[in-house]
């Protein structure tokens, strides 16, 4: 188990470039460093940058469908300096849970593809393909080619006692067509047949990130990604720093709405932050200032004033809309009866919940129109 503590407060400053800052950079793949076969523009080259300042750059995912070997190869394509041992797979997370718990060369059924096979066999255990080998666990993870066949196998094996892992819940996964079911999916589709829920291995929960950061070897690692309820929660789950990008899934009002599990500590449009030192918000009453920007919520919208990097502007809406919803309740000017006196007490005036204080105005005042 890896301890960090706390993760930093959200939008905090840094004095100096994140690369120097932080010695592994724990990155998210797909919207971060590629999408589908192709790299995120200049990613290649802000990463190489990084790696010069004496930043490792690893490589994390929760997609389980290839092995280390592979994803290290697609990333040198790139120009990149990788080899195997950059990349860490929620199927390697997911074998060191098994093997944790089971001696080697222990079966486990593999509802997945060449991804979780490879990772067994580095942890010492053995795949199988069929319940019949008596399997002391079933492991699921991501791969086209799983269907009903692997499904209802596991289901079997499941409820003859077998424990069950997940290399992640992921509903989604993206392809160059678009939207497809991801592994959560699949996962629900057994879970429907069997009475228990898996062990999961991926991001948002612990083990991805605390195995990468045992194999990178990382005493202070920064967490980026573009998702907030896998990346930014993942680090949050093991209190480590975490970088949001604006390259893939989520944008500005997904932040906005943001819940306190998943604010990042630093927020940039892409890995060029990774050069760049951070700026904090300055909050004063109701007024919160980065850069030129102030921004205040009034009248459950978000007025924002001044001029300058549309980032830092962006981190003054945040930091006010979060404060706004956070904020404790406060007596109304309305009052209700008290049952024992008859005398009147006020009724407290909830904040306003994530997703209502209006952002669309301020975002174009800055220039992050969605």
């Amino acid at each position: 188990m890896t301890a960090h503590g706390e993760a930093p407060a959200p939008l905090s400053e840094c004095d100096e470039p994140l690369a120097s800052r932080y010695d592994v950079a724990l990155l998210d793949l797909d919207g971060v460093v590629y999408v589908g076969p192709d790299p995120v523009p200049d990613a290649p080259e802000h990463l190489r940058n990084a790696a010069k300042e004496g930043m490792r750059i690893g490589y994390i995912t929760n997609n389980a469908s290839r092995p280390a070997r592979v994803v290290a190869e697609h990333l040198a394509s790139f120009g990149l300096d990788v080899i195997a041992d950059d990349v860490v797979t929620s199927a390697q997370a997911a074998a060191k849970l098994i093997a944790s718990e089971y001696p080697k060369g222990s079966p486990v059924l593999v509802i997945g593809g060449e991804g979780l096979y490879a990772a067994l066999e580095e942890y010492g255990l053995t795949p199988v393909r069929s319940s019949d080998a008596r399997p002391v666990a079933v492991v699921q993870g991501f791969h086209p080619d799983v269907n009903w066949v692997m499904l209802a196998d596991g289901a079997h094996a499941i409820n003859e006692g077998a424990k069950w892992f997940a290399t992640n819940l992921d509903l989604t996964i993206p392809t160059a067509a678009g939207m497809a079911p991801g592994n959560g999916t699949l996962v629900q589709a057994v879970r429907a047949a069997v009475e228990v829920d898996p062990v999961v291995a991926g991001k948002p929960a612990p083990p991805l990130l605390e195995t990468s950061i045992e194999r990178l070897k990382a005493k202070k690692p920064l967490m980026i990604g573009d998702r907030l309820d896998s990346d930014i929660a993942g680090a949050h789950a093991v209190g480590i720093a975490s970088l949001w990008v604006s390259t893939g899934v989520h944008d500005a009002h997904d932040l906005a709405q943001a819940p306190k599990d998943q604010r990042p500590t630093y927020i940039a449009p892409d890995l060029a932050a990774l050069a760049q030192k951070q700026p904090g918000v300055t909050v004063d009453g109701s007024n919160h200032s980065c850069g030129g920007w102030t921004a205040e919520v009034v009248n459950n919208a978000v007025a924002v004033k001044g001029e300058g990097e549309p980032y830092d502007g962006l981190r003054a809406i945040l930091s006010a809309v979060w404060t706004a919803v956070d904020a404790p309740a406060k007596p109304s000017g309305k009052t209700a009866k008290s049952a024992t006196r008859g005398s009147r007490r006020p009724l407290p005036k909830p904040a306003p919940a994530l997703g209502t204080i209006a952002i669309n105005e301020a975002l174009h005042r800055v220039g992050l129109d969605k």
